[in-house]
């Protein structure tokens, strides 16, 4: 229950230690903490906490869903001797929202943004005897202006909103590096090439020292590059494919990332000084390509018909921290399970474990960030900063295809008419190319679009089984490009006043959400049925009418489980199957049958 796994799949050093588990905790309601010095020793904090889950949840050991919008940690630790000599680093997946780390009674620093990591260097902070890490939190819990995603800025959860994450909700850790080490890596595969291009930065002194990168497939080494270092960024084309290879990955499967085969390549990249090694990590990475043309999504240069999940990444224990590694991969396995070959992670950016997961078991990923619901330039600006950190933190994972900066224009109501609004959609767009030019981004998911490489839309307007008349609506606008471009989904148009259709792909990425109450369960749907059979027939006919369409190129079906009052998943919260899981899976599987038009 204590996340013991390697937090950074992407970037891997042998030695490290984790500080999950048991720490003294305090609520401070009064927000007098900070002048009282609640950092320095001394201070009583009268409780404790299960880290990494959140004050809110069951498994903190705490569960308290009230407003508490100023928190501390503290935990003591003792380093291990052979760590004495080298930079000791300590690391947070995640503090929502803005966090102040205290060291041995010293401030350490500072971060603000709830949902990317952060690292400190607090070598300077040590005592190299007994060590205390103190974390102080501020989380407004009505402060619409901070990206907040599902967390509702309300005490009970309603409607689409769920209980808030307050404070650690990912693995804290550390881990020793030498004063000359690898601080950034960032791969880009080009398969059109056979290249993986692998950019690198070295903090420290870099004169005299080399670098070995050392790739394999399967246990088998098939590439070696050593460089001597001229500089502290490096970057390296390192050639894959040769021409056999080449020819055998053009006529066949071949050594590319699909779902269908998820072919991963190990990197070991080690710094050297005059042989000794300064620093050695491991990594890998997936030879993928993603873009559209012709109004088509191509993976791997060949169209792909993508049916994702709407996954929300919430659990009854721990809201949004999983309550182990395998739950992560569970949710994976059971999405494949029914057919679907990926997922839209829906206002959440999820732990790297997640991804790692999504990367070995091959499953498409829409990476997500959460919202602000209210509009200002202080927000733009806190949007735009946790976008470059989320970028930076999982551009290496080939799992990821799309990146989602804004939803059913939330935060920008107007962006309909409003220039300053379009503006932010259109910034958001841009920025995310700037420094990821590999992937797919969607401006405005759900409707009122700007410039987007996806023309994605949501409706929900499909009917009981009853209403025959709405659901032939709902399927003939399907039909054609005309219909659909001109609907109004939650009475709003598909663009943006001045902007258009120009030939983008067009998907359906929210619809669906049939409410089907199992056991003791009660909540709401889009719309609802009484039985496992009707659950069935409502999810059959749905999607025949999505399959029917000749001008939807995939689809995001809401949702992969309940959560909390939703009761519209496909599993319950506690991940019970609502149905057979085959069933699904056979509706789902039915595309294959119908020829894309090309």
């Amino acid at each position: 229950m204590n996340r013991t796994e390697y937090p950074r799949p992407q970037l891997q050093r042998k030695e490290w230690m984790n500080l999950n588990g048991e720490w003294e905790f305090a609520f401070d309601d009064r927000n007098a903490g900070l002048k009282e010095k609640w950092f320095q020793a001394g201070h009583v904090f009268n409780r404790k906490i299960n880290v990494p889950f959140a004050y809110q949840t069951e498994l903190s050991g705490i569960g308290d869903t009230a407003f508490h919008d100023h928190v501390w940690y503290r935990r003591d630790f003792t380093l291990p001797e052979n760590w004495d000599g080298k930079r000791v680093i300590l690391h947070f997946g995640a503090v929502d929202y803005r966090a102040w780390i205290y060291i041995n009674g010293q401030y350490a620093g500072f971060h603000e943004g709830g949902h990317v990591s952060f690292s400190l260097d607090i070598t300077d902070n040590l005592t190299w005897e007994k060590e205390t890490v103190v974390v102080r939190v501020e989380d407004p819990s009505t402060d619409e202006t901070i990206p907040r995603g599902k967390q509702f800025w309300q005490e009970q959860s309603d409607a689409i909103w769920y209980t808030r994450t307050t404070g650690i909700w990912q693995t804290v850790w550390l881990e020793p590096v030498a004063l000359t080490h690898i601080s950034k890596l960032r791969m880009t595969p080009d398969i059109d090439r056979g290249d993986i291009i692998v950019e690198y930065d070295v903090t420290g002194e870099y004169v005299q020292k080399k670098v070995e990168i050392e790739i394999s497939y399967k246990g088998e080494r098939i590439a070696k590059d050593t460089v001597e270092l001229i500089d502290a960024y490096n970057k390296r084309a390192i050639n894959l494919y040769n021409q056999r290879i080449f020819r055998t990955n053009f006529h066949h499967i071949g050594w590319n990332w699909s779902p269908e085969n998820p072919n991963l390549f190990d990197i070991r990249i080690i710094l050297k000084y005059d042989n000794h090694v300064l620093d050695e990590i491991e990594s890998y990475f997936g030879m993928r390509k993603v873009h559209q043309e012709n109004g088509m999504v191509y993976l791997n240069n060949k169209p792909y018909y993508q049916k994702l999940v709407l996954d929300q990444g919430y659990w009854p224990e721990g809201l949004l921290t999983a309550p182990s590694d395998e739950h992560l991969k569970r949710d994976i396995e059971l999405a494949l399970e029914m057919g679907f070959n990926g997922c839209r992670k829906h206002q959440k950016v999820e732990d790297p474990r997640f991804l790692y997961w999504a990367d070995k078991l091959g499953f498409l990923v829409w990476g997500e960030c959460a919202a602000f619901p209210s509009y200002s330039e202080e927000a733009a600006g806190r949007l735009s900063k946790e976008w470059i950190e989320i970028i930076e933190r999982d551009y290496n994972h080939p799992s990821i295809v799309a990146w989602v900066p804004v939803n059913e224009s939330w935060g920008v109501p107007f962006i309909k008419s409003n220039k300053q609004q379009q503006h932010h959609s259109l910034a958001m767009y841009h920025l995310i190319h700037s420094l990821d030019p590999t992937r797919l981004v969607i401006s405005n998911d759900g409707w009122e679009l700007t410039r987007s490489d996806i023309c994605a839309i949501h409706n929900y307007n499909h009917g009981s089984g009853e209403e025959k008349a709405k659901y032939q609506l709902f399927k003939n606008s399907l039909a054609t490009k005309e219909s659909i471009l001109h609907a109004q989904p939650a009475l709003r148009g598909i663009y943006a006043d001045g902007f258009e259709h120009q030939g983008e792909p067009i998907l359906l990425t929210e619809f669906g959400g049939v409410g089907y109450k199992v056991g003791e369960d009660s909540g709401w749907g889009y719309t609802s049925v009484k039985s496992e059979k009707e659950f069935v027939e409502d999810y059959r006919r749905i999607m025949e009418a999505v399959y029917s369409s000749d001008i939807l190129h995939g689809y995001c079906y809401t949702q992969l489980t309940d959560v909390e009052q939703e009761i519209n998943g496909l599993l319950t919260y506690n991940r019970e199957p609502k149905c057979d899981l085959k069933i699904i899976k056979e509706i789902n599987d039915t595309w294959h049958d119908i020829v894309v038009k090309v």
